[in-house]
């Protein structure tokens, strides 16, 4: 049946290039795009790697040959006359995995949308599309350029066709078949029946190789004459010919490439149409190409006005029409601003800084936004000496403050935390946070890979905003803001706040619409804003000396590891090269290969490491070596230089909208990645000191992801545990080993205790033999006795993965939504992922929320009781690490704070078991555990 071709006719020039046909082999680019670039997915989990990687060839492929004509050809479904011809043709081919047979439709849609002619034709193959269009076209006298990986193709090359292959950058005419394959093109026929290809199932002459091949038709020309003198070869391989004399004209007729398939579409049709801009921006906005998208509505792509993702419909492009921008620099003009802001029931609000360390930053100029669309930029401090005179910081900041500091004016921003912190150093407590546009994404989709205003303009918007880079450079030349003249840097920063504004407006509508969403928003996450900015502020206080001593200490210990290294293997490597430990471990010292990079390499990832330090010396080597030389590069190196030079404490940056279950995370320097299991790591956290006259509390939920577990599932046996106060992990092993309770021994409690916590990560049978050194049939007698002593928490976790397929996200006990986006992937590796992460998600999340909430009921306490003349005068809440919160107290308060502060824990939320906190106290952070 005749295939169809999607194109719209054009006139072509008379150039150079429109004599020429370009023939996309798109079922080689299908297949190749998948194997390079596989795990690729969206956020709701679709495979998109081998659509990315056929665009991004074609990409390629049209910056060298940019003419018009052009036509992708595919394989149609179903069989061909070849399967006729030959039932086992093919038949050794795996069938086309899940993960790509749904990449096709998006595929071929992409295709269609930029334009090009697409063909597949029912009955045949794509190669023989393409030999009859090729040989057609140069019968009109086109050049023609098969672009493929499929050697099958060197046949159809001639003086009018080559071949090209965009992966590898080759490209093929007469002189390079004779050059890779030792025959003409018109031989290629003869040297693959010859040969067979054993992908395709095709059979060959046994024991002919490529040499013989090539040496026999050097001297018969063609598999006919072959034939004709079958019986002058001699010895077993003369003997191989005879036998072989039939499937070697099957052969011959098998690689033969059609060259006269019946088809509607004719040469000239084959011409690239306009591209379909909304098309494109809906395909690549489902699909998650931000890049593309974004190059689709600047118009910043750099091609040929025929380039494939060319934008050609200028009303298309969003940021094309700026809003009504202004740049106040006179103090009528501002007070006509002034007068605005205070009227506007909304004030989209932003601050440009000399820096992104909230502790030294200055503020260089502030904008507002009252409605979409209208903006205002306040230059300060710029450097610029071509701008007009700029007005007075000192005094705008004291027009400014009754505003910023008015709860009752409410003000959206985005990331308002940051704007809060440096407006504190010019001596503004910024009030009237009523929303932060990057919290508000992070609560819809915290699985968004990113909730920056360039991501989120882009999502929602579909509005490409000016970068920072645009105006102010990249890399080590990269300007300041106050060094940007004020003509690029006043529409930037009124750009901001106008966004944030039109962004609000997009958000907070779904927001609204989701009850439980809002409430997480207006309860837990807008609050803790104030909470982490007072945190941060706070600091903590460091011991520099003694992270100095340690980081020559653990030089020292890296000296004698190495030097165990070299002597194991015989010489001298760098320990920090995965190259050179590769080649010690693995070729040198003939290490049994665990697993392999994507690329075929042996790893040495620290996974495959550990399980290799279980029998040898040298891979435990290199871990120590790497855990001593990052915990001296990030810490005990660093952490000194980090200490802010007004206050004499470090200040971390707690991230909000990062984490996908809704935990902080901590950065520059982070806090809660220093090892507490480690005595080095341990011996970090005594660095981290009281000063005098204080003493570090540091107060951690017990068990607390056991504790949601327990009353998520509503298991009687966890429930009854935890209400009667028992050690849960003790409690498990007498279930689960048939014992007393006080006949537990150490060895089954953490047997239990490893059960306790595995399942509640999805730890399989394997994994838990793994880690207790059992079988792995025991370990799954363990788990089967676990679930009969605990059926509520099997119940749970089936209510849970069938819950996150059927609505595609799970939710915390506070209604925070977890997206699963692969909970229905056809990948059976990542569906069962998303399957653990379906189990585990609310109790993290929970987790999450728990102690959030713990944290903004504190420091509602702090700004009660902890303030100069009142009760707890002097108690700073400074760190917060995962389910742990660490304070300063005074020696003498210390009963009294300790007993409030459990007790607030303790009460941040009402779960069917109690929350029990436990409270440390010592000189430093390691004493106080």
């Amino acid at each position: 049946m005749p295939g169809s071709v999607e194109t719209k006719a054009q006139t072509l020039s008379d150039s150079t290039t429109d004599k020429q046909l370009i023939l996309v082999d798109g079922s080689s680019y299908l297949y190749r795009a998948f194997h390079a670039m596989p795990g690729l997915n969206n956020s709701k989990g679709m495979p998109t790697g081998a659509v990315y990687g056929v665009v991004n060839m074609l990409k390629r492929l049209r910056n060298d040959y940019p003419t018009q004509r052009v036509a992708m050809i595919f394989d149609a479904k179903g069989k061909t006359f070849r399967d006729d011809m030959f039932p086992e043709y093919k038949a050794n081919r795996a069938s086309m995995p899940d993960d790509l047979r749904c990449q096709i439709e998006p595929l071929h849609d992409v295709i269609r949308a930029l334009g090009f002619p697409l063909i597949a034709i029912s009955g045949v193959e794509a190669d023989d599309v393409i030999g009859t269009l090729a040989v057609q076209a140069a019968e009109q006298g086109l050049e023609v350029v098969v672009s493929t990986g499929d050697k099958d193709m060197a046949q159809l090359v001639n003086e009018k066709v080559s071949l090209v292959d965009t992966m590898k950058n080759q490209v093929m005419d007469i002189e390079g078949v004779k050059t890779k394959f030792g025959v003409t093109p018109e031989q290629i026929k003869d040297y693959l029946s010859l040969i067979g290809d054993t992908s395709d199932n095709i059979p060959g002459v046994d024991k002919v190789g490529p040499k013989t091949a090539v040496k026999w038709l050097q001297q018969y020309d063609s598999v006919a004459n072959i034939i004709e003198h079958a019986d002058e070869f001699k010895g077993k391989v003369g003997e191989n010919l005879r036998n072989s004399l039939e499937q070697l004209k099957l052969s011959y007729e098998l690689v033969t490439i059609k060259l006269d398939v019946e088809m509607d579409e004719t040469v000239e049709q084959l011409i690239m149409a306009e591209p379909d801009q909304e098309k494109l921006k809906a395909l690549y906005s489902e699909l998650e190409f931000k890049s593309w998208l974004s190059q689709i509505l600047s118009k910043e792509f750099v091609g040929t006005q025929q380039d494939m993702l060319d934008d050609a419909d200028s009303d298309s492009v969003q940021n094309s029409v700026k809003g009504d921008y202004t740049c106040i620099t006179d103090w009528d003009t501002f007070a006509l601003w002034e007068q605005q802001l205070q009227q506007a029931e909304l004030i989209a609000f932003d601050t440009e800084t000399t820096s992104l360390d909230y502790m030294q930053a200055e503020i260089v100029g502030v904008s507002f936004a009252v409605e979409t669309g209208k903006a205002a930029y306040i230059p300060l401090i710029h450097k610029d000496v071509e701008a007009p005179e700029q007005l007075d910081r000192s005094e705008v900041l004291a027009r400014l403050k009754p505003l910023l500091e008015d709860p009752d004016k409410l003000k959206v921003g985005q990331n308002l935390k940051y704007d809060r912190n440096v407006l504190l150093n010019h001596g503004i407590d910024l009030q009237g946070i009523a929303f932060d546009t990057m919290l508000e994404s992070y609560v819809l989709d915290s699985t968004a890979t990113r909730h920056n205003m360039d991501a989120l303009a882009l999502k929602y918007l579909s509005y490409q905003t000016t970068k920072y880079e645009d105006i102010a450079g990249k890399g080590v030349k990269q300007l300041r803001f106050d060094d940007v003249p004020v003509a690029q840097a006043a529409p930037y920063a009124a750009e901001d706040a106008d966004i944030t504004l039109r962004l609000h407006e997009t958000l907070w509508p779904k927001l609204q619409a989701q009850e439980g969403l809002k409430s997480l928003f207006c309860e837990v996450e807008l609050p803790l804003l104030k909470v982490l900015s007072h945190i941060e502020r706070n600091g903590v206080l460091i011991d520099a000396d003694l992270l100095h001593q340690q980081s020559q200490d653990i030089a020292e210990q890296l000296k004698k590891i190495e030097t165990a290294a070299f002597e194991l293997a015989g010489d001298a490597f760098n320990m920090a090269s995965p190259k050179q430990i590769q080649h010690i471990l693995f070729e040198k010292m003939a290490l049994p290969i665990i697993s392999k990079t994507p690329k075929g390499q042996p790893s040495t990832a620290e996974s495959v490491l550990q399980e290799l330090a279980l029998d040898y010396p040298m891979p435990k080597l290199i871990l120590e070596h790497r855990s001593l030389a990052k915990l001296k590069s990030t810490y005990t190196d660093k952490l000194p230089k980090q200490i802010d030079s007004n206050s004499g404490r470090v200040h971390t940056s707690y991230n909000q909208a990062v984490a996908v279950t809704g935990r902080l995370s901590s950065t520059e320097p982070n806090l809660q990645n220093i090892p507490i299991r480690t005595a080095q790591g341990r011996q970090v956290r005594q660095a981290f000191i009281a000063p005098q006259g204080k003493k570090i509390v540091a107060a951690d939920y017990s068990q607390i992801e056991l504790r949601i577990m327990a009353h998520l599932s509503q298991d009687k046996g966890l429930l009854s545990a935890f209400e009667q106060g028992l050690d849960v992990h003790k409690a498990t092993a007498a279930e689960v080993f048939g014992v007393d309770l006080e006949s537990v021994s150490t060895e089954q409690r953490r047997s239990a205790k490893a059960i306790n916590f595995g399942l509640i990560y999805g730890m399989s049978a394997f994994g838990l033999a793994k880690q207790l050194d059992i079988t792995r049939k025991d370990a799954q007698g363990y788990i089967d006795l676990y679930f009969a002593r605990y059926p509520g928490v099997k119940d749970y976790m089936d209510r849970m993965r069938e819950l996150a397929k059927e609505q595609g996200f799970v939710e915390t006990v506070f209604g925070r939504r977890l997206y699963i986006p692969e909970i229905n992937s056809r990948n059976g590796q990542r569906r069962q992922y998303a399957e653990r992460t379906a189990i585990n998600a609310p109790m993290q999340g929970s987790a999450a929320d728990i102690i959030k909430r713990a944290m903004f009921a504190m420091y509602q306490w702090l700004m009660t009781e902890a303030i100069p003349g009142q009760p707890f005068d002097g108690v700073l809440m400074t760190m917060q690490v995962h389910d742990e919160l660490v304070f300063e107290v005074p020696e003498d308060l210390l009963d009294s704070a300790v007993a409030k502060i459990t007790g607030i824990m303790s009460d941040a939320a009402e779960l069917a078991v109690p929350l029990i906190v436990e409270a440390g106290i010592g000189d430093n952070w390691d004493e106080a555990h």
